[in-house]
């Protein structure tokens, strides 16, 4: 018997996207790992592996968290938010997604469900940032191929779309 036949597993339920899923995994499996591997959810991309680049951020109960840095059994009960379930029901891309499109917000795309995540977050803490509150909320992602201008113009683009649709839901 090896070490990994030994490890202890556990069995992992929480809500991931709105939906109810569970798992029975080694005790010791990250977050991250979970939601690619266990539940096929891609979209959690795992870069540093020490919670430095932001690729791997998915919303915790609605705040981001990185995925790298925390143990699945630790989300038992709690409501994931990832890269895959930030469009609107009707499938239509969220203000978010739609202004990364509109502003060429990515490159490569590696880094871009982390930067995702983490606006989306911050703009329904903050629904008016100025661009200097752009810079600094996205300060913990990283991306090496753009120059962060068209990811602080996404976020930018992302507030006006929010409040463009909430205008429209009101009248």
């Amino acid at each position: 018997m090896t070490s990994l036949d030994a490890e202890q597993r556990v069995e992992v339920a929480l809500t991931v996207n709105g939906l109810p899923r569970a798992a029975t995994v080694p005790s010791r499996r990250l977050l991250s790992d979970f939601l690619r591997h266990d539940l096929r959810l891609p979209g959690t991309h795992v870069g540093c592996e020490h919670g430095v680049c932001g690729a791997c951020t998915v919303l915790l109960d609605g705040e981001p968290v990185r995925a790298c840095l925390m143990f699945a059994a630790s989300a038992r009960g709690h409501e994931i938010t990832t890269v895959e379930g930030l469009s609107e029901p009707d499938g239509a891309l969220s203000p978010v997604q739609q202004a990364f499109r509109e502003c060429h917000g990515l490159q490569c795309g590696f880094c871009t469900s982390g930067f995702l995540t983490t606006a989306t977050a911050y703009l329904e803490e903050n629904p008016a940032p100025t661009r200097d509150e752009v810079v600094e909320a996205i300060s913990g992602n990283l991306c090496r191929c753009t120059g962060y201008q068209n990811i602080v113009a996404s976020v930018l683009r992302a507030a006006e779309l929010r409040r463009e649709r909430a205008a429209g839901q009101a009248s």
